[in-house]
């Protein structure tokens, strides 16, 4: 495990605001360092002016691609060796010019199905996401691949989640978790398995609602240790 990591890790940020400093502090807290120079070298664009990617998935909104191919590329120019971006549904967008990046991306969905498969052995958990996310079935196509299965909310309960996810970027993460508390219960009365958070809103509102953390994937927290092992080669 090298001490100090040879790699520059490009974060593009702001989508929301709150969820990129989660990441960060994931980051900073689960590093294998004894000091500030056994860090990573980070470089960090937020750029809260990207289209929502959710109305631009849902074609009610402006098409966030450009904006994402642009400040993944600048990124690159500024030196990063690696590429991470804690917003699962531009991901969707991500993956139309992925092929044309110069350095590699790790990819916050592939990274969550990994951690949700081995959380629950193997079998399904709910998948908690946005509109777009859900929408765009990434995260299905994905767990198909590697065998693995998502539960999908009722549409009462999608809009349930949906709100979470504005209160969360509101700042109201009280609320949140209330409501993230109430749907989740709902959940497991229909059936008794993990929650995934397919958008990095929603491990804010997990971490409020007062419910078990051992029952519930961060796409944050996946994201994170997969670019730690990376960085460190562990």
């Amino acid at each position: 495990m090298l001490t100090k990591p040879e790699k520059t890790l490009g974060v593009l940020g702001g989508m929301g605001p709150a969820a990129c400093a989660e990441f960060l502090r994931l980051l900073a807290r689960d590093a294998p360092a004894k000091n500030d120079s056994e860090h990573p070298k980070i470089i960090m664009l937020s750029d809260p002016d990207t289209p929502d990617r959710s109305d631009g998935l849902m074609g009610i909104g402006e098409d966030p691609l450009p904006v994402l191919r642009k400040n993944l590329l600048k990124l690159c120019e500024m030196g990063a060796n690696i590429l991470a971006v804690p917003c699962n549904t531009a991901h969707y967008f991500i993956d139309r010019f992925r092929d044309e990046l110069p350095v590699p991306l790790v990819h916050i969905v592939e990274v969550t199905v990994e951690a949700a498969k081995e959380l629950s052995k193997g079998n399904c958990s709910w998948l908690l996401a946005t509109d777009g996310t859900q929408k765009s079935l990434i995260y299905p196509l994905c767990a198909e691949k590697m065998r693995y299965h998502f539960l999908k909310p009722s549409e009462e309960q999608q809009n349930k989640i949906q709100s979470c996810i504005r209160y969360v970027k509101a700042g109201e993460l009280k609320t949140a978790g209330e409501v993230m508390n109430d749907v989740v219960k709902e959940l497991w009365r229909e059936r008794d398995v993990p929650v995934t958070m397919g958008c990095t809103e929603l491990p804010l509102a997990y971490e409020a609602s007062g419910l078990p953390m051992d029952r519930q994937v961060s796409s944050l927290k996946a994201l994170s240790d997969a670019c730690i092992k990376i960085l460190y080669e562990i």
